[in-house]
């Protein structure tokens, strides 16, 4: 019988860990939404948009009919769509943030299956005029 090598073990663990991540950690599980896609998609009145800047961002400025990631994260549910197929979309500050995934990985744990990043943030919101 052979014994495994140090290689095949790393392996072994590295499939191991990324297993128990599941599919809501992976950045890969959300398509990113561009600008026009979004103006679009609120014109349609489909998405539920979630800002996960600070209140203080958000109470300056928001991607339109967005609700705030902090002010109800205990109450998350209860502002998204009940149709889990839904569409959700989460934001931050920009291209270099990473706090949408906060809201976006809640989103994904409760069962949402369309769930996307829009990684213009509130930067590109703002700067595109809206």
């Amino acid at each position: 019988m052979k014994t495994p090598t140090i290689a095949a073990l790393v392996l072994f663990v590295l499939a191991s860990i990324s297993a128990l991540a599941g599919p809501c950690d992976s950045d890969s599980n959300y398509k990113d939404t561009s600008m026009t896609e979004l103006k679009s998609l609120i014109k349609s009145g489909k998405p539920t948009i979630i800002d996960v800047n600070s209140k203080a961002s958000y109470a300056k400025a928001h991607v339109t009919g967005a609700v705030h990631f902090g002010t109800n994260e205990s109450k998350f549910q209860t502002v998204l769509p009940k149709n889990k197929s839904d569409l959700v979309i989460a934001y931050c500050g920009g291209p270099e943030c990473t706090a949408w995934k906060k809201a976006a990985v809640k989103a994904c744990e409760l069962g949402y299956t369309n769930v996307r990043h829009f990684s213009g943030g509130i930067q590109g919101w703002t700067a595109s005029g809206s």
